[in-house]
């Protein structure tokens, strides 16, 4: 390279300038094109959602609105008085009044696209006047009826949208406006029937390639949909529908496998009519074109390399040229023996002084740029002394602190390894401010959820610096819940007066850490020497053998007291260890598996089924914790054991329970706790004696509660809602209308022609 032309190597410096840069930013939007966040696919495609059903809900809004300002013209006035078709049509001034109604409907019809036709329908007379047949008998015409069904469900004096089928075989979304006292003194109807195939071009408007669109009302009937075979059925049938829908979410997109692919659904519901727009489409499409791009992407960059290199040549010539100038100047003057060498070999001859010194500093400038705190700190917890230790804890005493967030694994399990990381950064950067003047603070993370304080302080501030040391801990605390979201305990060691005892105070404010088990989560404990006689160990083998013998007779409450005994007695133990405390836990898990295998009782699905049950009790931080969780696993031993006896005990008391209750908001947890068995187990038993979960059956003896009140009663539909456990009409109807297939209204109708 010395006897290369320094013009060429500059042209070959600028291409790699240019070239490896490029290169490096094509493979990378190449891959972040291919790996593309399915978050990013997921807003959008709910984007596009959002802007479909906002252009359909216009053209309905506008629709709705011309049909409104029509009603409040004096046109149907004209025909008020003609209640029959005869009368209509008995004359010419008569007809010409029908005509005029004719020609307002079709103006109606062509403000807006999509309309297939309309008519108006006067109150209590044999005849419509429609756009498509004109002036019509009723028989002649398609059925009226079903606007009644569809106006109960009306509020306010604004119309109703009904999805159907006309006779004609077209499917439409009917707006049904009732003609008020506020609009005009005519009393009938107008009905204006769109298209679905319009409603689903809006719904379609934004949407690009094989993409599903699918519009369902408030009970899941689909309103719009590609396939015109499944208009008017049931939506929530589809893959996944239900699921989405269920949701307390008003909006959002999931991704699922469909058939081997994998699609991105996306849901919307309207605020105004509670209509829910949904689409589904293949992420396979996107990438495809999104590796469509990636080759675009190459074939630009090589085109673009291929510039860059001319681009090169032309730039290191002339870059170049002072330079050469430069040594053609220097060579005139002086001899310093340089032959066949280039301009930046002579260059470099000339100032080998000043690179050396410049390379010298730069040596210096690395090793003053290492975190040499960190690394110190790190070593004198390992009991390592690290040279230039007075360089980064000037004082002679020490204290270290340690703290320690709570329910550790319930956070990793709600964060991400970035947000933990960030914590830690964050926390230990706080951490070390928060310490007054003349305390020196040092943080770094040492394991599982532990961020480790080095306090260093001067002798003479060993006084004042507890005081401060307190103070500047509360405040941790108190910034780490608000930042976490969780608690932290924090254990504080004696003092030391040299760093070779930095590893040992480090091991008791771990030591202390252990006792949040007695002490609570949340706490700040400092470390106080105690005389290993003053550690009373405790069993309570009397405690696990009086469990095993309510197991044997499945007192629950039996074993409940003697697990609160098991309790108080270590809370009463000021000195008792950690250790022993899980010896005490572990020994009557132990005792409790051998037993019941000795009594031939599989404990898989009961016990292991748990996982690595001394695991789980190792885990846990405070008595609270692990007193809830052995409730709760006794509960289902004893409740396994007497299973095969008392399903159908509890089968009746559940049903009685609800027989006695339905009036009233029941809450199914606190029915098992009343009933003395679990949440889930309950469901179980429900689900194996009557085939239906609890809420179905809870609504299915409300309803038939109803149907007797319905019959038997002249109480409004409102107040038999709400003396069967209903608060609000509309949930009553829907649940009617869902184990009988009519409304109430409907029911009581039928039922009374019948007798």
């Amino acid at each position: 390279m010395k006897r290369t032309p320094m013009m060429l190597q500059l042209a070959l410096i600028l291409f790699c300038i240019m070239a490896i840069p490029t290169a490096v930013l094509t493979w990378y939007s190449g891959a972040q094109i291919i790996e593309n966040s399915e978050a990013a696919i997921g807003e959008s495609t709910l984007a596009g959602l959002n802007a479909n059903r906002q252009l359909n809900e216009n053209a309905l809004a506008n629709l709705a609105q011309d049909t409104s300002r029509l009603a409040a013209t004096n046109v149907f006035d004209r025909i008020r008085s003609f209640g029959t078709y005869d009368e209509i049509n008995a004359g010419y001034n008569n007809v010409s009044r029908a005509l005029a109604v004719t020609k307002e409907l079709l103006n109606l019809n062509r403000r807006v696209d999509g309309v297939y036709s309309s008519y108006f329908y006067l109150n209590d007379s044999d005849y419509v006047i429609s756009t498509d047949k004109g002036v019509s008998k009723l028989e002649r015409y398609e059925p009226v009826g079903w606007t009644t069904d569809a106006l109960a469900g009306q509020r306010g004096i604004s119309g109703v949208w009904v999805p159907r089928k006309l006779n004609s075989g077209v499917n439409v979304v009917s707006y049904v406006y009732p003609l008020n006292r506020l609009s005009s003194t005519t009393r009938g109807l107008i009905v204006v029937n769109m298209r679905e195939s319009q409603i689903g071009k809006y719904l379609h408007a934004t949407e690009i390639g094989d993409s599903n669109y699918l519009l369902l009302d408030p009970g899941g009937k689909v309103i719009s949909f590609n396939d015109k075979s499944l208009l008017l059925s049931d939506g929530f049938a589809l893959p996944f529908l239900s699921e989405l829908l269920n949701q307390d979410s008003s909006e959002g997109y999931a991704f699922r496998e469909l058939n081997g692919k994998r699609m991105v659904y996306a849901w919307s519901r309207s605020a105004l009519s509670g209509w829910w727009n949904v689409s589904w489409s293949s992420m396979d499409e996107l990438m495809a074109k999104s590796r469509d791009m990636q080759g675009n992407i190459i074939l630009l960059t090589g085109a673009i390399i291929l510039l860059g290199t001319v681009m090169a040549v032309f730039l290191a010539t002339w870059l170049s040229r002072p330079l050469r100038q430069l040594v053609r100047t220097i060579r005139l003057k002086s001899d310093l023996g340089v032959v066949n060498k280039n301009e930046l070999a002579f260059l470099d001859m000339a100032f080998r002084r000043m690179q050396e010194e410049e390379e010298s500093l730069f040596r210096l400038l690395q090793e003053r740029e290492k975190d040499t705190r960190s690394l110190a700190v790190h070593r004198l917890l390992r009991g390592e002394i690290p040279p230039r230790i007075t360089e980064v804890f000037p004082e002679a005493c020490y204290r270290i602190a340690v703290v320690s967030i709570d329910q550790y694994r319930r956070y990793a399990g709600n964060t991400n390894v970035e947000t933990r990381s960030y914590h830690r950064y964050l926390l230990g950067t706080k951490y070390e401010g928060l310490f007054p003047e003349g305390i020196l603070a040092r943080s770094v993370y040492h394991n599982d959820g532990c961020i480790v304080i080095v306090l260093n302080f001067a002798p003479d501030e060993h006084e004042r610096s507890g005081v401060l040391i307190h103070q500047a801990l509360e405040t941790i605390r108190d910034q780490s819940l608000t930042l976490l979201g969780h608690s932290v305990t924090i254990g504080v060691s004696d003092l030391a007066d040299a760093p070779e005892m930095i590893a040992q105070r480090l091991f008791e404010a771990m030591e202390l850490i252990k006792q949040r088990m007695i002490n609570g989560a949340g706490s700040i404990t400092y470390w106080q020497e105690k005389e290993a006689k003053s550690r009373k160990y405790i069993d309570s083998e009397s405690s696990e053998r009086r469990i095993l013998n309510f197991l044997d007779a499945g007192n629950l409450d039996g074993i409940f007291k003697e697990l609160q005994s098991i309790r108080s007695q270590i809370s009463r133990e000021e000195n008792i260890s950690y250790d022993n405390i899980m010896f005490i836990y572990h020994q009557l898990m132990g005792a409790t598996i051998k037993h019941l295998r000795e009594n031939h009782i599989g404990t898989g699905r009961m016990i292991m089924g748990k996982g690595n049950i001394y695991t789980v009790l190792a885990a846990m931080d405070t008595l609270d914790e692990l007193e809830e969780y052995l409730h709760e696993l006794f509960r289902e031993i004893v409740q396994s054991l007497d299973r095969s006896t008392r399903d159908t005990n509890h089968g009746e008391r559940i049903i009685q329970y609800l027989r006695d209750n339905y009036r009233k908001e029941i809450v199914f947890e606190d029915m098992a706790k009343e009933i003395s068995i679990s949440y889930s187990y309950m469901r179980k038993i429900v689900y194996e004696q009557t085939g239906k979960s609890m809420i179905d059956l809870l609504n299915q003896l409300r309803i038939e509660q109803a149907k007797e009140l319905l019959l038997d009663t002249d109480l409004t539909i409102k107040q038999i809602a709400a003396e069967v456990g209903y608060y609000n009409v509309q949930s009553f109807n829907r649940f009617f209308r869902k184990y009988e297939g009519m409304p109430p209204s409907s029911y009581k109708l039928a039922k009374s022609k019948s007798s």
